[in-house]
């Protein structure tokens, strides 16, 4: 009967050691709830002190606090650490809110957050700075990029689109107010596709109008022809569209001189325009020429896509750019459009020299980031913008038949524009069916 018991006990043990290791890979957040939150907490509490020291993120106490410590309070004048104000659990991590020390600045504990990682146990640490003194420490237990499911609150609004999640666990949102031009760069099979899949998936559920200019005969766009309100699949019609755009520009700057404002949400409801969102699918195909006569209406496109990059903003033309390279080789006025796309998202990359094509110029610490991401991890991306701010995010995986399907749910929010009425697409591309295979084996007559 005592064998019994002992043989019970150690399978029970064995039972439940092997689903907390089933729960720590299929259900990551459940584990983290249940095992992982406690113990990192604990250990925070525990090792805080002595890991700020180790790391050399503590400072000399004040004339006054030392002589309070050496004389009321009898004890050892030692380096303080910065104050912990508030510690909350999250369903990926911790999020610890630190009260700086003078002598210490946000740059200091960010410079250390690898150490921080390792000394705490955690899959990341990233610092943020909430106000002057006061830096936000969000820990993550887990990879919450392995496998991305967005939050059921997680839903396009105003002109916010959310594409993708951050490592930290928070939703990064594509927000077309405070970030009105954006690129996008990638190599093949980096994830590029899948994060413009996802930001048209949104957009199309919003009341904008959507223009696509896809210079590789629409492979790539013309699926979502239902809800795009122009299309140019080549480089003439796109310099024809990319006129048209700015000949809108002009005419919606003469309504706001005419109501006196200086932006387009400034307007009354019954006179605003649409917003316009423009999609370029593969921008180096506008700049590559193949003959130098080719070369003039290049260079007059790219000037028409450089005065939307400057002035489109304040009248609700948006530019959203992608590409595999976007540097001065591309041609004249390269830098120049590049310089006006303040959202920046890199994925794998090629060369080191793309990464710093897209972060180099506004957040140079991310280059090292972007050339780490494993081929292996399609959708992995860092997205900075002009404050210096980075992260690495992922988009969650979304096929183009999904994407095409909200397109056509949504179609009847693209708005019949008389501008745009040259370049509408017609329906949907057409696939001709398939042949007929002929038979494996050839057929022989029957003889008697």
């Amino acid at each position: 009967m005592t064998d019994l018991a002992t043989y019970l006990e150690v399978g029970g043990l064995a039972a439940g050691a092997g689903g907390i290791g089933y729960t720590k890979y299929r259900a990551p957040r459940v584990y983290w709830s249940l095992v992982g939150l406690p113990v990192t907490w604990g250990r925070f509490t525990w090792t805080y002190r002595s890991t700020m020291e180790v790391c050399g993120l503590t400072v000399q106490p004040s004339g006054f606090g030392a002589f309070v410590r050496r004389n009321l309070a009898r004890s050892e004048v030692r380096p303080v650490p910065p104050k912990v104000r508030r510690v909350a659990p999250t369903a990926t991590g911790l999020r610890i809110t630190l009260r700086l020390p003078a002598g210490l600045e946000p740059a200091d504990i960010a410079a250390s957050s690898e150490r921080l990682r390792h000394a705490f146990g955690v899959h990341s640490v990233t610092v943020r700075e909430t106000k002057p003194g006061y830096v936000e420490l969000r820990m993550t237990g887990y990879d919450v990029l392995r496998r991305v499911k967005m939050p059921r609150k997680a839903q396009p609004h105003d002109l916010v689109v959310p594409v993708a999640l951050r490592e930290d666990g928070s939703v990064f949102e594509r927000d077309y107010r405070k970030m009105p031009m954006a690129l996008t760069l990638g190599a093949n099979g980096s994830g590029k596709s899948m994060y413009q899949r996802n930001l048209i998936k949104g957009l199309a559920q919003l009341p904008v109008g959507l223009v696509g200019i896809d210079c590789k005969r629409g492979v790539e766009q013309s699926r979502y022809a239902p809800r795009l309100s122009a299309l140019a699949t080549d480089r003439e019609s796109a310099g024809h569209l990319v006129n048209a755009l700015v000949a809108e520009m002009e005419e919606r700057f003469d309504l706001l001189a005419l109501y006196g404002v200086s932006d387009l949400w400034e307007l009354p409801d019954q006179v605003r325009p649409v917003p316009l969102v423009v999609l370029i699918d593969e921008v180096a195909e506008l700049f590559l020429v193949m003959s130098k006569k080719d070369e003039p209406a290049r260079d007059h496109m790219v000037m028409q896509l450089v005065r939307l990059g400057q002035m489109a903003r304040a009248i609700g033309i948006y530019l959203e750019v992608c590409g595999q390279r976007f540097g001065s080789d591309l041609g004249r006025g390269a830098t120049a459009l590049r310089a006006q796309l303040t959202g920046r998202v890199v994925h794998r990359v090629n060369d080191k020299q793309t990464a710093e094509m897209g972060l180099g110029d506004i957040a140079p610490d991310a280059v090292v980031s972007v050339t780490g991401i494993q081929a292996d991890r399609p959708g992995v991306a860092v997205a900075g913008d002009a404050s210096g701010y980075w992260s690495r995010i992922r988009t969650p995986e979304i096929t183009p038949n999904e994407a095409a399907a909200v397109c056509r749910e949504f179609a009847h929010l693209a708005p019949e524009l008389p501008f745009l009425a040259p370049f509408r697409p017609v329906g949907q591309i057409i696939v001709p069916p398939m042949p007929a295979a002929p038979p494996v084996v050839r057929p022989r007559p029957v003889t008697e």
